[in-house]
């Protein structure tokens, strides 16, 4: 049990909670990516969860087990899905968009993907702030090719690599290309163009998803020391970063990856994740805030049990009038009701006292012009919509999407 404890605690130390100021920036990317998603025929989906926690970084593969172990092939193709949870990456926490288009090898969906997340970010306040890479990581035979090229580049230059990068240039040398030390980031930059191993498919596939962000006025960099470890992947891998560096985006084609799960022929798929936190991070630093739907229009506070069977049904009835109430009626004491109603920034504050639960007429405080009037409780809802206003108030009923046919 130590032992597991200690690496509990060592992973907590890269984790964090999400508080509501927080969830207020996250359900707002939610939103906007839920909207384009639905736009571009995305569907939600959701797997197995003990597969979520066996493939936590490669979401991919469960959601291709799904589409295989579900019969999904014979639905109208390609098919595009996306997910939304919490992920564990390397011990570290995200909050991750993810999204897969299967069937279909056309590197216009590379570029639909990539769009997709490039219109986002322009349209959420963040254009200038990250730059688009793209390489291609070709064929298997090609990988095999070029492996041994990397090998041989390497081979007189072991003395400035890692002991980490000694096992990988044996075992996966394409690796080496994204290392993270500063002296093999050089060596990467001078090794072998990747793009004369490319044979005919490969570089038709990668001229035409270049000729698509063109066509679309997506500008991007061609990086190729951009790499991935799964030797599923093929064809395109892409990334976005922030100006300082930061991984906002990633995606690729595994065309590869059916087989290994038993499918008897590939089928060809895109995916891409989006790390939700970093672009939080991002919104944060150009001081960009969310408006805040949660505004308190109408606070009670009250006291005796006499006033409390008054304020009960009122304050449900304000709540069924489309206005946003609060409550404290398990609060006893008057002057920490009225820090709360202050702290909670409430527009109007509703006071009664037992004179006032008797007599039905309640002391209204206004708390931005700091007036207050004498309302009679069976005018008070209408009273308090008067003054905010009818377009201030909240309409929003997802009972209202329930349909039958």
């Amino acid at each position: 049990m130590s032992q597991y404890k200690d690496e509990i605690e060592k992973i907590q130390e890269k984790t964090s909670d999400l508080f509501p100021e927080d969830h207020k920036y996250l359900t707002f990317l939610k939103k906007v990516f839920r909207h384009e998603f639905r736009k571009n025929w995305f569907r939600r989906i959701s797997t197995d969860i003990i597969e979520n926690w066996f493939f936590r970084d490669n979401s991919e593969i469960w959601i291709m087990k799904a589409y295989l172990n579900n019969n999904i092939s014979d639905e109208i193709q390609p098919l595009y899905y996306y997910y939304i949870d919490h992920f564990l990456n390397n011990d570290i926490q995200e909050e991750r968009i993810w999204a897969e288009i299967i069937w279909e090898n056309d590197p216009i969906l590379d570029a639909i993907s990539i769009y997709l997340v490039f219109t986002v970010l322009n349209k959420i306040w963040l254009k200038w702030t990250f730059n688009i890479n793209i390489n291609s990581i070709w064929t298997e035979k090609e990988i095999l090719k070029y492996s041994e090229e990397l090998q041989n580049f390497y081979d007189n230059k072991k003395h400035l690599l890692s002991d980490e990068s000694l096992i990988l240039l044996e075992q996966n040398p394409l690796l080496l290309l994204s290392s993270v030390y500063e002296d093999e980031k050089i060596l990467a930059k001078q090794a072998p163009s990747i793009v004369k191993f490319l044979k005919k498919d490969s570089k038709k596939h990668y001229l035409k998803l270049k000729e698509y962000l063109e066509l679309l006025n997506v500008p991007y960099n061609e990086d190729f020391t951009i790499m991935s470890w799964k030797k599923y992947c093929s064809n395109s891998i892409w990334e976005f970063k922030s100006n300082s560096n930061d991984l906002i985006w990633k995606g690729s084609r595994y065309n590869n990856l059916a087989k290994t799960l038993g499918s008897a022929k590939d089928i060809p798929a895109t995916w891409f994740h989006i790390n939700a936190l970093i672009i939080i991070e991002m919104l944060k630093e150009k001081n960009i805030k969310i408006k805040n739907k949660d505004e308190i229009d109408l606070f009670f506070v009250q006291l005796w049990d006499e006033a409390k069977s008054i304020i009960l049904p009122l304050s449900i009835k304000s709540r069924e009038a489309w206005i946003n109430t609060v409550v404290s009626l398990w609060t006893p004491s008057m002057k920490e009701q009225m820090l709360k109603a202050n702290r909670s920034w409430a527009k109007y504050v509703v006071i009664v006292w037992l004179m006032e639960a008797r007599n039905w007429l309640f002391q209204v405080r206004n708390t931005i012009l700091w007036t207050q009037e004498e309302v009679h409780k069976d005018d008070l809802i209408w009273y308090i919509i008067w003054k905010i206003g009818t377009e201030k108030l909240d309409f929003y009923c997802p009972v209202k999407d329930l349909i039958t046919e």
